[in-house]
């Protein structure tokens, strides 16, 4: 998902320095950390731009935006790094406007933004030397929630993704930091945590006895009574494991939301993906989930326009959308990632990749409007993101009237929507 994100704080030197995110929530985490290392370190003066590759278009994006900062702040020390800077140094190094190049591991490494530059591009080998998936750096907290890095890089290869190119293979941070960390959260007051990772399903297989995400949950549930709501971020639909299963229906405070990456409702489009499931193994999945947890809601991500997707196979994509239920869609229209398989497939014209994105998009407002009217009636504890705007435990956006400080959980009644969000009034005891 493209988009940026600007952490933004005074140094205590008084110099402006800025994190500048696109892409995931995970790069949001991380840019928390690159923020409190950088100011540890005495940076000032300084932007640092944390890239996302998952499309052509983010890195567009991230193009724009540094040479746009470069006019603003000319004499501001301008650093690259993420997932674009890791995978492609070179188109950033050949940018004038950029000082500096770091990849994913070198943007977390003691001195990496402290004194003069040494070396301006510092990008190793992500699969020889990966950082760790580290729980107790700090990370990104909104006033509501908190997000807890349990889980990094990826051993699978999908044909349309660089990501693993960017993350390296998939590693996972041991239960008992990912435990401490949520502990102290949850004395901090943060109402809710959400854990996070590049392919969080596969959290633990690579740890000792190969504990399972359904186990992790589980274990930080029952020790931290305290802790009122834990969150999965997206999830990997052939990897869902029984533990998970299971207390996803035994346990309440495991939010009854999941977001699957999906990506395409057709069978051979799966298969020229390498996907690891079929579409009637989602559809099996979704009915699943609703018989463990019949209030639980479903998102997805679907990418319109694979290579090779016919009419016919774009049809199975849409109408996915009802047979699963699902109530939330992020529509990503196909963008070749150079050096990946899919990007030497035979594609389609752009402007047709671009109208089913649309069509999509539009079955899934359509889904959203059937999911808020489902709501109406319903008495829902919102958690509090900002003023007169909360989450539902199924993810739904809620509009109320009324003071309440980010991260309280209120009971408030669905009385109708507006298409987005659903407009609540606040119950009274």
């Amino acid at each position: 998902m493209s988009g940026a994100l600007t952490v933004e704080r005074p140094t205590a030197e008084g110099g402006a320095l800025d994190v500048i995110t696109f892409g995931c929530r995970l790069n949001a985490h991380e840019s928390e950390a690159i923020l409190a290392r950088a100011r540890a370190e005495g940076l000032t003066n300084a932007v640092v731009f944390n890239t996302c590759a998952v499309t052509g278009e983010a890195v567009r994006q991230a193009r724009q935006a540094i040479r746009k900062i470069r006019r603003e702040r000319p004499d501001a020390r301008v650093i690259v790094t993420g997932c674009a800077a890791q995978i492609d140094p070179a188109a950033f190094s050949g940018m004038a406007e950029v000082d500096q190049v770091l990849g994913n591991a070198e943007k977390a490494a003691p001195g990496a933004y402290g004194g003069t530059i040494v070396e301006r591009v510092q990008v190793g080998d992500i699969f020889a030397h990966p950082p760790k998936a580290d729980p107790l750096a700090p990370g990104l907290t909104e006033r509501a929630r908190a997000y807890v890095e349990v889980q990094n890089g990826c051993d699978h290869r999908c044909t349309f993704c660089i990501i693993p190119y960017g993350r390296g293979n998939s590693r996972s941070a041991p239960a008992g930091e990912v435990l401490e960390k949520v502990r102290r959260l949850a004395a901090q007051g943060y109402g809710e945590v959400v854990l996070t990772g590049v392919d969080l399903t596969s959290w633990g297989q690579d740890l000792p006895g190969q504990p399972t995400l359904g186990q992790l949950a589980a274990r930080i549930l029952k020790l931290t009574p305290e802790l009122k709501r834990l969150r999965l971020s997206s999830i990997d639909a052939a990897e869902i494991d029984p533990d998970l299963m299971r207390v996803l229906a035994e346990e309440e405070r495991l939010q009854p939301y999941l977001h699957l990456s999906l990506q395409s409702g057709d069978d051979m489009i799966l298969k020229r993906m390498k996907r690891r499931h079929t579409r009637g193994q989602a559809l099996a999945l979704a009915a699943a989930l609703r018989a463990a947890r019949p209030d639980v809601a479903l998102g997805a991500d679907l990418i319109a326009g694979f290579p090779t997707e016919t009419d016919e196979m774009f049809a199975n994509s849409l109408s996915l959308v009802d047979e699963a239920g699902l109530s939330f869609l992020h529509v990503f229209p196909f963008s070749p990632r150079p050096g990946t398989p899919a990007a030497r497939m035979p594609q389609l014209d752009r402007g047709l990749i671009k109208a089913r994105a649309e069509r999509l998009r539009g079955a899934g407002n359509a889904a959203l409007v059937r999911h808020l009217d489902r709501q109406i009636g319903r008495v829902v504890q919102g958690l509090v993101e900002k003023p007169g705007v909360a989450r539902a435990e199924d993810f739904t956006e809620l509009a109320f009237e009324g003071a309440a400080e980010p991260g309280a959980i209120l009971p408030l009644r669905v009385g109708g929507h507006d298409g987005r969000r659903a407009r609540c009034q606040s119950v009274t005891a």
